[in-house]
């Protein structure tokens, strides 16, 4: 196992790497105030963190990242344009795999600036390609607007595309949710809620829900072409130059997903201008859809070939959903990503220093 005190050396090295790319160094509390983090991403937080009591603050959590934090100051700040690099310890609980570290450190890099846009992209995933070089790792990419693009493009009723984009980070409930709204299939619903209340919900609310259900089940089945297109954008899975042509394909007869496509080839480029080998990155339609939910665009990770025991040394994302939840209209277009200095030290020892 290696020494904790190895550890935050690589740490602090690889903090030097982004601050020579001109990132301010971020500092922020362990404790964090769990309220913030239950509104952005609701109770499935909690299974993911360590959740504490203070007597005067309420309730708190363990420093689950520094992604929140910092875009709580940079936002409160009105700033506009920043980089930031920082390295700490995160806590995460790890109930379905006891063998992965709940508390380990964190080294990062954001950029934020509006003007950038897939040159932004490119930045952030050439520093993190560069800095990782050594190691060969595995690269692999994706952009989350690519479906949020397909699913806004719908013909649907509002409220079914809102519970998919909801479900965006959940592929079971997603799917579950697409299959049911392309089914013709009618579940029968009682028409009003009878006997003694019990529970938290009032007979008001509970009606309520099944007048929404009755609508719900009224519309008209989901268009079964349409469907199938977003099956066959999800199972997009090649290297990036043939996935771009898969995509470009499927755009001819998804056309919500062309600007997204486009965007994607204008980072492909950028990131060839930056020396990142385009060719050999694979990319994934539905990579990132089980991480934290403020990435919303352009996604990617990195990863040790042949050790499926380890998780990402490093991964990263734009969350420009995550400035505007925070900032409001003022929000402002961010991208980053984290390394694990440990599992660098353990991949690549003193080659890497």
């Amino acid at each position: 196992m290696t020494d904790k005190s190895d550890i935050r050396i690589e740490a602090d090295r690889l903090r030097r790497l982004f601050e020579a790319r001109g990132a301010e160094v971020f500092e922020t509390d362990i404790l964090q105030p769990a309220g913030a983090l239950l509104d952005l991403y609701g109770e499935d937080i909690r299974a993911r963190a360590f959740v504490t009591q203070d007597p005067l603050q309420g309730e708190m959590m363990l420093r689950p990242d520094f992604t929140l934090p910092l875009v709580q100051r940079h936002m409160s700040a009105r700033l506009g344009e920043g980089r930031y690099t920082y390295a700490g310890e995160v806590f995460r609980r790890q109930e379905d795999a006891p063998d992965r570290a709940s508390e380990y450190l964190q080294v990062g890099f954001e950029l934020f600036d509006g003007a950038l846009g897939s040159d932004a992209d490119a930045e952030v995933f050439a520093a993190f390609y560069e800095t990782l070089a050594p190691l060969g790792l595995r690269a692999a990419m994706g952009d989350i607007g690519l479906l949020r693009a397909a699913v806004e493009g719908l013909v649907s009723n509002p409220a079914r595309k809102a519970a998919l984009l909801h479900h965006l980070w959940r592929p079971r409930r997603f799917r579950a949710l697409l299959n049911r709204f392309r089914s013709s299939d009618q579940r029968e619903l009682p028409t009003e809620t009878k006997g003694i209340e019990i529970g938290l919900r009032s007979r008001a609310e509970v009606n309520a829900r099944l007048a929404a259900m009755a609508a719900e089940q009224a519309e008209t089945p989901l268009d079964t072409e349409a469907a199938t297109l977003i099956d066959a954008l999800l199972a997009v899975r090649e290297k990036a130059p043939d996935a771009l042509s898969q995509l470009r394909y499927l755009a001819v007869d998804m056309p919500a997903i062309a600007p997204a496509v486009d965007t994607l080839a204008a980072r492909f480029e950028a990131m060839s201008a930056r020396g990142v080998d385009v060719d050999t990155l694979d990319f994934e339609a539905s990579y990132g859809r089980t991480s934290l939910e403020y990435y919303d665009g352009f996604v990617f990770g990195f990863y040790a070939e042949g050790r499926a025991d380890l998780p990402p040394v490093a991964t990263g994302g734009r969350y420009d959903a995550l400035t505007r939840a925070i900032g409001g209209n003022a929000g402002v277009p961010a991208v980053g990503g984290v390394i694990r200095p440990g599992l660098v030290i353990e991949l690549g020892g003193a080659s890497c220093r």
